[in-house]
């Protein structure tokens, strides 16, 4: 089982070679994370966008652009339509968002026409290497769906422990976490999760273990589970993190980045292949991450 960032990359770079589509390549971050990425021999890659802009960014960083193929497109609706044509072809096996509004480039890749869309929930896991933790934590979901009920969460659960198998993790726990680790009817997050434990009992969620719910404490320490009296054998010992709603989520992971200095990589799910979500402001290092990521979910068809 991976256990860190290092170990991920390391795995993706034992893999066949894929092609990367990096939508609105006119970055310096991106171009830095591709020149890397490139020369680690984890990838190949067009750079789809603006290619005045591309050029120039890469003169200015000493970048070399001869090992990749550039693909013109201007504005961000057209890079994001054009990088999505370029993956649905078959091209390339994987997007990777360059400098473009995420709800920019989803509206491409989500279109029921010429988008990436397999019929599936459309989720978003991260993989969250932490200092001072001995193992990987993924969050979800902490960039796509807002407010998401009871089915929808099932589904999300579902996408992330595919991304946990890709990792090497067979049977992961899944911590629903909430504001309390007691079912409260005026809380409706617990309520859910109450609801999660039951599907995941009679078999109608299958493929992990789910626990809650959950504070955070009782989800990640068996120590704070067991100071607290909780008699779960699965508190404190969560793999996969589920938020309640898109607010927690995101807030969760943007304070494990800069209060915790954590490594990460993120890939949404539910799309015919792995798309590679990073924050404009994410580092060149978090978008290696990334692919590396996705190119352990292209191998297992994911």
């Amino acid at each position: 089982m991976l256990t860190s960032m290092k170990s991920i990359i390391d795995k993706a770079l034992t893999l066949p070679r894929q092609t990367v589509a990096v939508a609105c390549a006119q970055d310096a971050e991106a171009l830095t994370a591709v020149a890397e990425a490139h020369a680690m021999g984890l990838a190949d890659f067009i750079l789809v966008g603006n290619t005045d802009k591309i050029k120039a960014i890469a003169e200015r960083i000493e970048l070399d652009l001869t090992a990749f193929e550039l693909l013109d497109a201007r504005g961000e609706a057209c890079g994001a339509a054009a990088t999505v044509q370029v993956v649905a072809s078959g091209r390339a096996q994987i997007l990777l968002k360059g400098f473009v509004d995420s709800s920019v480039l989803f509206k491409a890749v989500l279109d029921r026409d010429a988008g990436l869309r397999n019929g599936s929930t459309v989720s978003h896991t991260v993989v969250m290497d932490v200092p001072g933790f001995d193992k990987l934590y993924l969050l979800t979901d902490a960039a796509m769906i807002i407010k998401p009920d009871l089915a929808t969460k099932r589904q999300i659960v579902l996408n992330a422990v595919k991304v946990a198998r890709a990792l090497g993790n067979p049977d992961p726990v899944v911590g629903v976490l909430c504001e309390s680790e007691k079912v409260n009817p005026k809380m409706p997050a617990t309520m859910d999760a109450a609801a999660l434990v039951e599907m995941n009992a009679r078999g109608e969620l299958p493929g992990c273990r789910v626990g809650g719910p959950y504070a955070l404490d009782n989800a990640i320490s068996e120590q704070a589970a067991r100071h607290k009296g909780m008699k779960d054998p699965l508190a404190g010992r969560a793999d996969i993190l589920l938020a309640p709603d898109l607010a927690a989520g995101n807030i969760f992971y943007k304070s494990l980045m800069y209060f915790a200095h954590a490594r990460s990589a993120g890939v949404v799910m539910g799309t015919r292949a792995p798309v590679l979500l990073n924050s404009r402001a994410d580092s060149h290092q978090t978008k290696i991450n990334a692919v590396a990521l996705g190119i352990l979910m292209a191998a297992k068809g994911a």
